[in-house]
């Protein structure tokens, strides 16, 4: 069984640390500041909080569970941990020096498995001597909840790594798919990155709002592609019809290169989202516990999936 780990104290590194102690693993969880690791001990809490409120698991379970979580900023903690889930800032430089210290204090054999979203697996395997054993492996928030986990091979990841980390993404209960080579943003990002575009651009040219937008696809694209897959509905319609569809729309599909400019505003503005109150809504008036919860209501079910320790 392996022993494993999570650098970073921020929210990936703590719903990772929910993930891992809920299924009645031990996890040392290494941060940098005071601070960030009481925000993470809070925030495995609140994760635990919610699942308690909802049914899904018992004050004994999340008693059991806070036992075996061990928040410190001490590397060294890492002694003897063969996984270890890197979950520290997305900068080359934090990364760099994030990996030294697991390849430092960790087993000899440690895999690492980065958690990021947006850095190369190549880049990532070029900033630690042991590129064999690393892999990223990016999940999705609610990363406790939320059972996907897309892993991402450089041309240097062994299949030993590729297959330990299978394993114990299996033993967690999570959806593998597997990049055999790291494209930018890796599949769900991409595909996000292509709805948000073309949201925006409808928006900007006046056809309809953010709130008529998500409407559509919380009772349309949401619904369908929960049951089935996208590419099972385009061999549904089939190619010939599709291919009348596609002629129609393409080239009015948004296209550019470039940041749009309701997000350029927005930065510019300091109205740039939730954190700040406003973006594409007011979030002024809008309830963050009712957000936060339907947040994670989909993934309910998945929980009950755990081996919940007593």
């Amino acid at each position: 069984m392996e022993r494993t780990a999570v650098y970073g104290t921020g929210t990936i590194g703590s719903c990772e640390a929910t993930l891992i102690t809920g299924n009645g693993m031990p996890a040392v969880v290494i941060g940098h500041s005071e601070k960030g690791m009481e925000r993470c001990r809070k925030a495995v809490l609140q994760n635990w909080e919610d699942l308690i409120a909802h049914g899904l698991a018992s004050e004994r379970n999340r008693d059991a569970a806070m036992k075996l979580l061990t928040i410190t900023s001490d590397p060294e903690a890492l002694a003897g941990c063969t996984f270890v889930f890197e979950a520290a800032a997305e900068s080359e430089d934090v990364k760099k020096e994030v990996f030294r210290n697991i390849c430092r204090c960790a087993a000899e054999s440690a895999v690492i498995a980065s958690c990021s979203s947006s850095i190369d697996a190549e880049i990532l395997a070029s900033l630690t001597g042991k590129p064999e054993q690393l892999v990223i492996a990016h999940p999705f928030q609610p990363v406790h909840m939320l059972p996907l986990v897309e892993v991402v091979k450089s041309s240097r990841t062994s299949e030993e790594t590729l297959s330990r980390t299978r394993e114990l993404l299996a033993r967690l209960h999570r959806q593998v798919v597997v990049l055999n080579k790291s494209v930018p943003g890796f599949l769900v990002n991409r595909f996000a990155q292509a709805l948000f575009r073309e949201s925006i651009y409808l928006i900007e040219q006046g056809v309809t709002t953010a709130e008529e937008i998500d409407r559509a696809v919380k009772y349309a694209v949401g619904m369908r592609y929960a049951s089935i897959g996208l590419l099972e509905y385009f061999d549904d319609v089939g190619f010939a019809l599709e291919s009348v569809i596609a002629g129609n729309v393409y080239p009015s599909l948004c296209d550019t290169k470039e940041i749009q400019r309701t997000v350029r505003d927005g930065l510019q503005s300091g109205n740039d989202g939730k954190k700040s109150g406003r973006g594409l809504y007011d979030w002024s008036g809008k309830d963050a516990d009712d957000y936060r919860l339907r947040k994670q209501a989909p993934y309910f079910e998945t929980v009950k999936e755990w081996n919940m320790p007593e």
